[in-house]
């Protein structure tokens, strides 16, 4: 007797299980492994699936064969028909944790793989049992996993009835055949191949394998692309052996152990090896935006989109620059001249506020320095302000401790975000940072620096003057010391 056990996704028929030699087989396009028991006799053949499943006459199969032939894999419908969003099922397998989910006999809903994100929708059980499906899974035992929202009620064998958000599927179909055209744009003109692919939920994107990429190469990639799209070739899928599959001119030959493979057949321009969704025709892509591109380790990355998702985000842009222009009361064309004008004036007013500080800060250094008596050989520059940001208070402590003779500076603000900063001229005993961190226990904030200079965080207000207050005292008994 010689039996052959080959495991895969579906079936056709099933052929009668003759007395003595038989071939088992499970037969579809992603063939996963295979058994021989060797034997002699006649032979007849068998073919099941999942569906079949239950039907076998076990006894009838020799025991090596039983547990493989148990192990059956989900049967994916998106393989045949990226348009089928309604289909039944029959549950398998039931899970409460860590996640609850469910796992059907066959499905129609897409699991994340190949860079195409995974479809989202429903599974109902009766009128009132309905769970969203809010992610699906592809485990290596080729089991395709729904994750929902709660398994109540759902038990093995329950008969269930699957929908696909149609929209979120559309869109994906879109983007996915828009990668396939536009990869093959960049290879047909300019020989760059893509090595990755990333589907993301408002923009996609391709890793190119090249050391540079061109504006020109881009757009004229980008201008090929909806050539293709506007003149609606067909889009064909079919299984071929990996054999014939070298035969087809393959833009990337997959690397596995597959026997046979699912080609993505763009009529007179594109052939692929993809298990993803696709359109029917390249009209229905509706057009392909390229939005950047940009060097990454690998190459480079061009993000683009695809159909109704690419009218959203030209729509978006447009609004976008609309109202920008009315900032500026100009054209939507005239906007980056108008920007360039506008960030030259901020630069200019930016420049002329230093000076504006910078002078001010001097002026103010020389009243405070006027104002404060000196005392054993130093003036100690106590102030609060209550509307300066930090880089004024440092801007002035340096005017004040680099100006002649020797000062130390201990100044605070408490608005817009309270700080202190702590200076002394070069050449004076004290350690600023020191006296920084103790001030800074007192007040909750944070901070450090150097023996001349430190600064810091506030985190309240309260007693700031009297911590101030403090530091010089300590100065002043260290000074004496």
């Amino acid at each position: 007797m010689e039996l052959f056990f080959r495991a895969a996704y579906a079936a056709a028929f099933v052929a009668p299980f003759a007395t003595g030699v038989a071939a088992i087989i499970v037969n579809d396009f992603l063939i996963q492994d295979s058994l021989v028991l060797a034997a002699g006799g006649r032979k007849s053949q068998l073919v099941v699936n999942s569906r079949l499943h239950s039907r076998l006459h076990w006894s009838s199969i020799p025991v090596e064969l039983t547990a493989k032939m148990k192990t059956f894999m989900t049967d994916r419908l998106y393989y045949h028909d990226s348009f089928l969003y309604d289909f039944d099922a029959e549950v398998r397998e039931v899970a409460d944790s860590p996640r609850p989910a469910l796992v059907l006999d066959r499905s129609a809903f897409y699991p994340t793989s190949g860079g195409q994100v995974f479809d989202t929708g429903w599974i109902t059980s009766g009128a009132d049992n309905k769970l969203r499906v809010t992610e699906v899974e592809d485990r290596e035992d080729g089991k395709i996993v729904h994750y929902v929202e709660a398994v109540k009620d759902f038990k093995p064998g329950t008969r269930v009835h699957g929908q696909i958000d149609a929209t979120r599927r559309r869109d994906h179909m879109q983007q996915h055949s828009g990668q396939h055209v536009l990869s093959a744009a960049f290879v047909r003109l300019h020989n760059l191949h893509t090595v990755s692919f990333h589907m993301a939920d408002d923009y996609c994107s391709i890793d190119l394998d090249t050391p540079t990429l061109t504006r020109e190469q881009v757009e004229s990639a980008e201008r090929l692309a909806n050539e293709i799209v506007q003149e609606n070739r067909g889009v064909d899928i079919r299984f071929v052996t990996r054999e014939e599959a070298g035969k087809l001119g393959l833009r990337k030959v997959p690397v596995g152990e597959r026997d046979e493979l699912r080609i993505i057949d763009i009529r007179d321009f594109d052939v692929s090896a993809c298990g993803g969704t696709h359109v029917r025709q390249t009209g229905q892509i509706g057009c392909i935006l390229l939005r950047k591109f940009e060097k990454v380790r690998q190459g480079w990355r061009v993000e683009f989109v695809a159909g109704q998702r690419a009218v959203g985000i030209a729509r978006r842009d447009f609004s976008t620059l609309s109202e920008t222009a009315g900032l500026f009361s100009a054209h939507i064309y005239d906007v980056p001249q108008q920007a360039g004008k506008a960030l030259d004036e901020v630069r200019s007013l930016r420049k002329q506020r230093e000076q504006v500080l910078e002078e001010l800060a001097g002026v103010q250094a020389a009243a405070l320095l006027a104002e404060t008596p000196e005392a054993q050989g130093r003036k100690v520059v106590v102030r609060t302000f209550s509307d300066r940001e930090m880089s004024f208070l440092k801007l002035l402590a340096q005017k004040v401790t680099r100006a002649p003779g020797n000062a130390v500076a201990l100044l605070a603000t408490t608005s817009p975000q309270p700080a202190v900063v702590f200076a002394q001229s070069a050449g004076q005993p004290f350690d600023m940072g020191a006296l920084l961190k103790e001030t800074l226990v007192k007040l909750g904030g944070r901070g450090g620096g150097s023996k001349d200079m430190a600064q810091g965080g506030v985190g309240k207000t309260e007693g700031i003057d009297l911590a101030l207050s403090a530091a010089a005292a300590e100065i002043s008994v260290s000074g004496n010391g």
